[in-house]
C-alpha cells in the first residue's frame, strides 16, 4: 500500500513538473526569437541609415556647376573627366573655351611652372573675358611679357579652394597681392567684378574657376 502511494505521488510531481519544464522552453525559445528578430530589426535598420548616408553622399557629390559648363565637351581630353587626368596647363589647352588663356600663358613662359605648382586654384578667363579688353590693349599686353606674367599670376591662388571658401575669401595669389571672392551656392564673384561660370573643375594639380572678365592686380 505504502508502495502504490510512493508511485503516485511521484506520477503526480513528474505531471507537475512536466508543464513548468515546456513552459520554461517555451518561454526561453519566445526570448530567443525575440531575440532574433530585434537583432535582425536593427541590421535592416542599420543597412537602412547606410543607405541613406550612400544617397546623401550621391546628393551632395563635388562637381563641377554653373551656365558655363554647358560648354565643356561631354567626353574627350578636354571634358571633366579628361581635364581631372593632367595638370592644368595641359588640361586648359584641350577645353576650346580657353584657347586665348591658353596662347598667353605660353607667351608667358607659364606652362611648365603651373603643370609642375601642386595645389593650387586658377581663376581661368574665357575668350569672351579676353574679348572684353580692346583689341590693342590686349595685343599690347600679350607682347609685354613682365606685364602678361603679372595678370596671368594673379589669377592663382596657392592652395586648393573648394567652393565653400569662395563665400567669404581673401586669398593671396602667387603675383603677391590679393584677390577676394563672394556669394553662395552656385554663384560665386571675383573680385566683385568676374563672375564664376563654371566653377569647381578639377585638373590633376588643381581646382579651377572658370570666370567671364580677366582680373587685373591692383597694383
Amino acid at each position: 500500500m505504502n508502495t502504490r502511494i510512493s508511485r503516485i505521488a511521484v506520477i503526480v510531481a513528474a505531471a507537475t513538473v512536466l508543464p513548468l519544464s515546456l513552459s520554461a522552453c517555451s518561454d526561453s525559445g519566445s526570448d530567443s526569437a525575440k531575440s532574433d528578430s530585434s537583432s535582425k530589426a536593427s541590421a535592416s535598420a542599420t543597412e537602412s541609415d547606410d543607405g541613406m548616408a550612400g544617397s546623401g553622399d550621391t546628393a551632395t557629390k563635388d562637381e563641377p556647376f554653373g551656365p558655363g559648363c554647358a560648354s565643356v565637351p561631354k567626353s574627350g581630353s578636354g571634358s571633366f573627366d579628361g581635364m581631372a587626368q593632367d595638370p592644368v596647363a595641359t588640361a586648359a589647352s584641350n577645353n576650346p573655351a580657353l584657347s586665348t588663356l591658353v596662347t598667353a600663358v605660353k607667351k608667358a613662359g607659364l606652362v611648365d611652372t603651373l603643370n609642375n605648382a601642386k595645389d593650387i586654384t586658377v581663376f581661368a578667363p574665357t575668350n569672351d573675358a579676353f574679348a572684353k579688353i580692346p583689341k590693342a590693349d590686349l595685343d599690347k599686353v600679350l607682347a609685354d611679357k613682365a606685364t602678361l606674367t603679372k595678370i596671368l599670376t594673379y589669377h592663382v591662388v596657392g592652395q586648393k579652394l573648394a567652393p565653400k571658401d569662395l563665400e567669404n575669401g581673401s586669398f593671396p595669389t602667387l603675383e603677391k597681392s590679393k584677390l577676394t571672392t563672394s556669394g553662395s551656392g552656385e554663384s560665386y564673384k571675383v573680385n566683385d567684378s568676374a563672375k564664376v561660370v563654371c566653377g569647381n573643375v578639377k585638373t590633376a594639380n588643381a581646382n579651377v574657376y572658370i570666370i567671364d572678365t580677366v582680373l587685373m592686380p591692383t597694383s
